[in-house]
């Protein structure tokens, strides 16, 4: 089989070319990398020697991933044509558990606080009980945790190949309306209105008052939206993560996630996450203590004043989540 070798010899000659190239490169090349996944092939290497055990071999859940897995391996193939290289600037939102070897890609407004305390109890050696003793403020100070871009080239793409990487996501009109109500309608959020708030009133108002131009505390979601769609925006600087898209903070056409979970069932994902990574019993993701969570008909009072124009445009913006993620086109919105 002359051909056969022929062709391992031409595989190790890359290679080596590709690892002399990294070397030399700030750009991080991801190994692990697949070519030519087809949308059923299951990229689950971390993932599926726990799940031999008897407990979750039958679990619907162990199926309900591997849906999610398999159609998001097929959106990829469908919709992205080149692959890029990962920069360390791309696994800033990647925070690592050494200790249980976790990757997780935290996306705001997707109950990442709750994560992060999680993962300080997971990786705090005893300092933590019970992710809810720590302040949320506490949860998101950098040192507290380490993110994927801190490592050096070899122990990145270790990791991504070894370790079980995790995402959560949420409905995109609905996180973006979340985002939205905690940015701009809190009091106590005043670094975002005057980062934020300001620059979209003097845009996007006609007359704003020499109060609103100073403090920019009462801007409309039409404002916002309008901020969003407007070109000069990314031109800029990028989003910020608030609203910035799924795909666009936690690269899932290049990182292969084991676990996607979603905010719709945020329970049952995350304890099956801690269950499959054997954590202390003791450790319990918490339960939300807010009883009004941005919901389908709350989020759809918000677009009552977006014209059908603004809403394609909008849409069109987030339409790559929805595809990835397998989230269906609102009723409330008029796409016609």
């Amino acid at each position: 089989s002359h051909p056969a070798l022929l062709s391992t010899m031409r595989k190790s000659r890359v290679y080596r070319m590709v690892l002399a190239t990294c070397l030399g490169s700030l750009l991080l090349v991801i190994f692990y990398f697949q070519s030519s996944l087809n949308p059923g092939d299951d990229f689950c290497s971390p993932l599926c020697p726990p799940l031999m055990s008897p407990q979750l071999e039958q679990s619907s859940l162990q199926a309900t991933h591997q849906h999610r897995r398999e159609l998001l391996n097929s959106m990829c193939h469908r919709y992205t044509r080149k692959r890029r290289l990962l920069t360390p600037d791309d696994l800033r939102h990647l925070v690592v558990d050494d200790v249980h070897e976790l990757l997780y890609c935290y996306v705001p407004k997707v109950a990442c606080t709750n994560w992060k305390r999680v993962l300080m109890v997971l990786t705090g050696h005893g300092k933590y009980q019970d992710p809810l003793e720590i302040p949320a403020h506490e949860a998101h100070v950098p040192a507290n945790l380490r993110t994927l871009s801190e490592y050096s080239t070899p122990e990145i793409n270790y990791r991504l190949r070894n370790y079980l990487k995790f995402i959560f996501v949420r409905e995109p009109l609905e996180r973006l309306v979340s985002a939205y109500r905690n940015k701009f309608t809190r009091s106590y959020n005043t670094a975002f209105h005057k980062r934020y708030g300001t620059k979209i009133i003097r845009r996007h108002r006609q007359d704003p008052s020499s109060e609103a131009l100073e403090s920019g505390h009462d801007v409309r979601f039409e404002e916002f939206v309008y901020y969003l769609l407007d070109p000069k925006t990314q031109r800029e600087e990028p989003f910020n993560e608030h609203w910035e898209r799924v795909h666009s903070l936690c690269h899932p056409c290049i990182v292969h996630y084991d676990i996607i979970g979603k905010y719709e069932t945020l329970a049952d994902d995350a304890n099956y996450i801690l269950q499959l990574v054997g954590a202390d019993a003791g450790i319990k993701f918490p339960s939300s203590s807010k009883s009004a969570r941005t919901n389908n008909n709350l989020t759809a009072k918000f677009f009552k004043n977006i014209s059908p124009f603004y809403q394609r445009r909008l849409f069109n913006l987030y339409k790559m989540d929805y595809l990835l993620f397998n989230y269906t086109i609102p009723s409330y919105l008029h796409l016609r």
